[in-house]
């Protein structure tokens, strides 16, 4: 394989930041290289609020990524989310001298949905072809080569504050990094676990973040609507938190390690300890209770979720119902919440649908769906250039990716976590 067919992306998230270099094999399956991270620095829902720290968060992730497989990143592909994304629906046209469709035409149409007026302070991220109307002959898929004198569309347009899209730029830049295109979440998330059989039949996916959760649905191999709701499983920390008066880390993994999203299934028999805060007495949190607090929260990210579907006119011609992904999408009994909540099909989405199957199971993770689909996305707007050190590129270096990754990983999470003691 090529130099050229290595692709590097940076996924900056509001709890961590991933570096992950991947490559294409001959059967269009990616295979992980190396892959790095480190905790998230000056991201607050998904926007860069300190312009300092980011950029070394970023390095370090990086510089992790580069050691594992072996190559330096050079042109990344990176993600974009945050608050300040919204989406809305244009339409456009062009009349057909030729009499014949080319696709110099169709690229015409795109080109001009970039100059659509926004808000002051705003740029136009995503242009997406919804469909195509020819000579009022509505749900063309392919119009190149057809006959026709008028030509229209409907787009699906993601828009962003330029600040916001400045500041990452910034950020990965003062890393040491060149931006190779900017890539909306939900739809990187979508690349990486959804199916073409679900995208043709219409589904919803939810990419549960620590900052935001991102919403994208499809139907007809078509994306209808895109949303960035500015909260996600952080959150949900921060309401245990508060609610039982504990540390932000101690919350953090109470709600890894033993929270519910169903209050009335959670056992009130059992508890946990918590360590008391600087040598006060440890305190004992049921989960009947940590289990309410969590689902009284992710009953407002799904009321948020179920607008965004309602919003998009596509809540009754969703038959694959919902694919949840992210960090969050692995609170238990979550799928049973959101069955029970929404009526819809759910299912874990684990970013292996366009992954080499020996993939390593810490890498086969919903919480890098983002950074995987990053990846995938960037091979359709071309692979980047990527340069060797430490001696010759390692092609095999995804083989013991596994436990160079699990030992980096468990590092991470020894010196942010903390051991409770559970009671049955």
């Amino acid at each position: 394989m090529s130099k050229e067919q290595i692709i590097s992306a940076i996924d900056i998230g509001t709890t961590k930041i991933v570096a992950i270099i991947c490559r294409q094999n001959e059967d269009g399956k990616f295979d992980v290289l190396g892959l790095g991270q480190a905790p998230s620095s000056g991201v607050k829902r998904g926007v860069v609020v300190h312009i300092d720290d980011t950029p070394k968060a970023i390095e370090t992730a990086r510089k992790q990524a580069e050691t594992q497989a072996n190559v330096k990143m050079q042109e990344v592909y990176v993600g974009v989310a945050g608050q300040h994304i919204k989406s809305m629906k244009n339409r456009n046209h062009k009349y057909i001298d030729s009499g014949e469709i080319s696709q110099a035409d169709v690229d015409y149409l795109t080109d001009q949905m970039h100059k659509t007026p926004v808000d002051p302070g705003e740029e136009i991220l995503h242009v997406i072809p919804q469909s195509y109307i020819v000579d009022q002959e509505e749900d063309v898929p392919r119009p190149v080569g057809m006959s026709g004198r008028m030509l229209e569309s409907n787009f699906h347009l993601v828009i962003g504050k330029v600040a916001s899209a400045n500041n990452i730029k910034k950020c990965v830049t003062r890393a040491g990094l060149e931006i190779k295109k900017l890539i909306l979440e939900p739809l990187a998330s979508s690349a990486a676990v959804l199916t073409p059989d679900e995208i043709e039949a219409g589904v919803a996916l939810v990419d549960i973040g620590g900052g935001t959760t991102d919403v994208a649905v499809f139907h007809d191999k078509v994306v209808w609507h895109t949303a960035v709701i500015p909260f996600g499983g952080n959150v949900i920390t921060n309401d245990i938190k508060v609610g039982c008066s504990i540390l932000q880390r101690h919350a953090e993994a109470l709600k890894t390690q033993f929270g519910s999203t169903m209050g009335d299934t959670a056992p009130a028999e059992k508890v946990v300890t918590i360590p008391g805060i600087s040598g006060r007495d440890p305190r004992e949190i049921s989960f009947k209770n940590l289990a309410y607090i969590i689902q009284a929260r992710m009953d407002e990210i799904l009321d948020a979720v179920m607008f965004e579907i309602e919003n998009s006119g596509y809540q009754d011609k969703l038959s694959a119902g919902l694919v949840i992904t992210g960090g969050g999408s692995m609170l238990k009994d979550l799928k049973q919440l959101i069955k029970f909540k929404t009526g819809y099909d759910v299912r874990i989405g684990h970013p292996n649908r366009m992954m080499v199957p020996d993939i390593a199971d810490e890498v086969n993770h919903p919480k890098y769906a983002t950074s995987i689909g990053l990846s995938i996305k960037g091979v359709e707007t071309g692979t980047t250039q990527a340069k060797t050190f430490f001696g010759t590129t390692n092609i095999g270096a995804s083989l013991g990716l596994g436990k160079k990754v699990k030992a980096t990983w468990t590092k991470f999470f020894s010196e942010e976590g903390d051991t409770f003691n559970k009671t049955v």
